[in-house]
């Protein structure tokens, strides 16, 4: 039964209402008819006659209750971010990969649980341990209640202990392994089966900077990726999946070039990944002779981008190289189109490249170094010698005694790296391909910006490498259940922006209540992309109101 109105010109009126099937068919008919809606609203007999209904129903009756304000709050605390996240958490294995690994060990407390709040926190509130402490006591973490700080403090350094213990000459070693590798692996090997592929994977590097020392051997001074110089920092590497997944992370002290990091990173694939062959695509930071030719004697592929101002080969006999560009994408004006994009193979005696033009971008390029001409010219004309240490002024300059002047040649030979850029690769993919395949690096480069802004992994305050290895991985950690759910939402269809996602999951909340002596736990209602989030995950809604 229930009620619905009926209108009759210009009255509305307020009929009780059944329904019954009928032959396979559903019908409705008239039970009752209570009168003009108008009238009974204006006489007060709707509210008295919803009110009487209500002590027949004891949900309604608290509801009512509490709206008139004849109930005790006692407690209040944010449900929706325990609810997903700890679902997502149980599916992908998290709890049950840290449990074994923790084994009979002996902490006094739930490591486990220790961890998951870490992550949980880095995903809503990005800060300190210090901070996730605090903001535990709002919200509702099954199992964190209990957790004091030096809990949280000791399960970073368990997450970043070495296997072993190394020798001090092998404390910085890029082959140093700890806790957190094997949680990777574990957690890979979880999801793998017989229709696993890894037949591609993306790697990259940034450096994130320390408040402090840096620990014993991590915090060293070098090429600061976040323009603070100033600062001991490191440097973090991740991995990445065709899908977007973020496979693994390697740490080294801040003095480590790019260059050597990669084949570290193909070594632990194949060794503790059991990954017998695979491409992986890097940026141009990363190659160098000794790079490929390592990674080439290990039967690997790759896809690399090439500097192509700081290898002579590429500047001097690629690009100079005559040939017809294959268009893939043609220019547009629809907004959503992709970029333009040409491309052409290039051969070296044995080596093989393919260079990339973006047609957009060789426009914005021009336009950047006119700018930048002119600026230098009213410069010049002022006698400012200070500006010519501009590192965009000193590119078009040349210096004859103590005069400066423009230099022209300097200027035209800019105009060939224009949209441009190039790749190298021993793949038998064809150029197209190549191109495509390399431009999914921006996963990684989208994970490094989400792990250092949104999630707040830098600066960092920790004094000891093995919890500052462990305050990074939890960032991991976080990309890793924050992709899953977006993932869910993109098979139904669902593209919602994340900081709505957080916000309106941040808004549910249980409140408990005292009426009549009788306690109660009531549901705020779900706001926004609540309800898709929760249909995503196969999580359900707690019931609005129920006993406690």
């Amino acid at each position: 039964m229930f009620l619905r109105t009926q209108s009759n010109g210009e009255r509305t009126y307020l009929l009780l209402v059944e329904s019954y099937r009928l032959q396979g068919r559903m019908k409705q008919r008239v039970l009752f008819r209570l009168g003009r809606l108008d009238a009974l609203r204006q006489s007060g007999e709707l509210e008295r006659l919803l009110v009487s209904l209500s002590r027949f129903s004891e949900k309604y009756a608290v509801l009512g209750a509490h709206e008139d304000g004849q109930s005790v709050t006692t407690a209040t605390r944010i449900i929706g971010p325990g609810l997903i996240f700890e679902a997502l958490w149980r599916e992908l294995g998290m709890g049950e990969v840290l449990s074994k690994l923790a084994g009979e060990r002996q902490f006094g407390f739930e490591l486990e649980r220790a961890v998951f709040l870490t992550v949980l926190h880095r995903l809503f509130a990005p800060g300190s341990d210090r901070a996730a402490e605090k903001w535990k006591g709002s919200y509702a973490i099954a199992g964190a209640e209990a957790l004091e700080l030096h809990q949280l403090y000791r399960t970073m350094g368990w997450l970043g202990e070495p296997l072993a213990q190394p020798s001090e000459s092998a404390a910085d070693s890029p082959a140093l392994r700890t806790r957190k590798d094997l949680i990777e692996e574990e957690l890979f090997d979880r999801r793998r089966d017989l229709f696993t592929q890894l037949d591609l994977v993306f790697f990259d590097t940034t450096s994130i900077y320390f408040e402090g020392e840096g620990g014993e051997s991590l915090g060293q001074y070098g090429h600061s990726k976040d323009h603070r110089p100033e600062l001991k920092q490191m440097i973090v590497g991740c991995v990445v999946d065709q899908e977007g997944r973020p496979l693994c992370s390697q740490m080294w002290p801040g003095n480590t070039a790019d260059v050597t990091s990669l084949v570290p990173v193909v070594d632990r694939l194949r060794t503790h990944f059991k990954v017998n062959q695979v491409c992986i695509v890097a940026d141009r930071g990363m190659i160098s002779r000794e790079t490929i030719e390592s990674i080439a004697a290990r039967g690997w592929h790759y896809i690399l981008g090439v500097r192509m101002r700081g290898l002579r080969e590429a500047h001097e006999e690629v690009l100079a190289r005559a040939g017809r560009y294959e268009e893939i994408y043609p220019k547009s004006e629809d907004a959503k189109a992709p970029s333009p994009l040409k491309v052409k193979e290039v051969w070296v005696e044995d080596r093989r490249y393919v260079v990339c033009l973006n047609e957009d971008q060789a426009i914005k390029d021009r336009h950047e170094r006119e700018a930048i001409v002119a600026a230098l010219k009213d410069a010049l004309k002022h006698g400012d010698k200070k500006l010519i240490g501009n590192r965009g002024y000193r590119k078009y300059i040349k210096s004859s005694g103590e005069r400066f002047s423009i230099d022209q040649d300097k200027i035209k030979a800019e105009t060939r790296f224009d949209g441009k850029w190039v790749l190298t690769t021993n793949t038998e993919l064809s150029a197209k391909e190549l191109a495509l395949k390399y431009k999914q690096l921006w996963q990684v480069e989208a994970i490094f910006r989400t792990m250092k802004s949104e999630l707040a992994t830098r600066p960092i305050f920790h004094k000891c490498d093995d919890t500052i290895r462990g305050h990074v991985f939890c960032s991991f950690l976080a990309l890793l259940l924050r992709h899953e759910l977006e993932l869910r939402l993109e098979r139904r269809g669902w593209k919602l922006e994340w900081a709505e996602v957080i916000q309106d999951l941040d808004r549910l909340q249980e409140i408990e209540l005292n009426v009549g002596g009788k306690g109660y736990v009531l549901r705020t209602h779900t706001q926004g992309t609540v309800g898709k989030v929760f249909q995503a995950c196969a999580v359900p809604l707690p019931p609005t109101l129920r006993p406690r």
